[in-house]
């Protein structure tokens, strides 16, 4: 094996360990094999639980701060892998299973900005918790899509720009702004099913 490689492994294998040893007291639960790419931001991360396996390329953010006197939890499974500059962010409960794969630019999030006093800038007005955020295991998100305050199911896969407000049940496909369902997976007969769209 090419020397530059092995030297490159043994590099990243001791930055990641360094990034553990530095970073776990800081955190709920963060595993051993964690990886980070620099840059990156984390706040709140004593509300955070990351397990084995899972990576984060450059650019992400995780923020983990609780509202209204609650104290909000992220919690992320093993080996899954996020893309570049994905924003997740926490003020009640986010829940990401094992195997969850995002390509880059993608927002999760279980709260929106209040808007309804339209004599207070919305800038001053608080943050709302819009619901539980859970990802089941094994499932795939696109580029730009946002994920706010809904559950995704097992094996599902969120189209690219997909904007999800509602639940989406396991072993299905959606697109969309907001997201609908275009495909689900029939466990009796075995197959895919194409959804008839509402013309």
């Amino acid at each position: 094996m090419n020397k530059l490689i092995i030297l490159t492994r043994i590099y990243l294998k001791i930055k990641q360990l360094l990034f553990w040893y530095f970073y776990k007291s800081s955190f709920l639960l963060l595993s051993r094999s964690v990886r980070f790419v620099s840059p990156f931001r984390l706040d709140g991360a004593d509300g955070i639980i990351i397990n084995n396996g899972t990576s984060f390329q450059r650019g992400v953010w995780l923020y983990c701060c609780g509202i209204n006197n609650i104290k909000a939890k992220l919690s992320i499974g093993k080996n899954c892998v996020f893309g570049y500059n994905n924003h997740i962010t926490c003020v009640g409960e986010v829940t990401i299973g094992d195997f969850v794969m995002t390509a880059n630019n993608v927002y999760i999030s279980d709260n929106v900005h209040g808007y309804e006093d339209i004599h207070t800038p919305i800038i001053n007005q608080p943050v709302q918790f819009s619901g539980a955020v859970e990802i089941g295991d094994g499932s795939w998100i696109g580029e730009n899509a946002c994920i706010i305050g809904a559950k995704v199911g097992k094996n599902c896969v969120i189209g690219a720009n997909a904007v999800v407000l509602k639940d989406i049940p396991d072993y299905s496909v959606a697109v969309g702004i907001p997201a609908i369902i275009i495909k689900r997976y029939d466990l009796e007969s075995g197959r895919w099913i194409q959804k008839k769209l509402k013309s």
